[in-house]
């Protein structure tokens, strides 16, 4: 039986495939680059900087200090859920759910930083 889909590509069961791990920190970079060119409001940026520790924070809960930069594109694919609420419950903003896929992207972008396999 396949593995489930993670933004268009099916995952291996249990792991994620190198493509798919590739694919998605492509995600995370984009994530990256669209706050920073948020720096122009900065009511927004800071807003925005504010969710982002919110998530790293909850990455830590998730992934824990040691982890695979496999491991960390696995946990992207339930971050949505659990991301969302830490969001809801710490930081809401007017249209906070528009800029959650940024926030989680760029939130993940520096926390590959950690991995056991990162390269830049």
């Amino acid at each position: 039986m396949a593995g489930p889909l993670l933004h268009g590509t099916r995952l291996a069961s249990g792991a994620m495939s190198q493509h798919a791990t590739t694919l998605v920190r492509h995600e995370w970079e984009e994530g990256d680059r669209r706050l920073e060119e948020a720096r122009s409001d900065p009511r927004r940026y800071e807003r925005l900087l504010r969710q982002v520790a919110i998530v790293i924070d909850e990455l830590r809960k998730q992934v824990g200090q040691t982890y695979s930069l496999d491991q960390l594109a696995t946990a992207y694919h339930d971050a949505e859920r659990w991301g969302r609420q830490a969001v809801e419950e710490r930081a809401p903003s007017p249209g906070w759910p528009r800029d959650l896929s940024l926030v989680l992207a760029a939130a993940f972008y520096a926390y590959q930083r950690g991995a056991t396999d990162y390269l830049s």
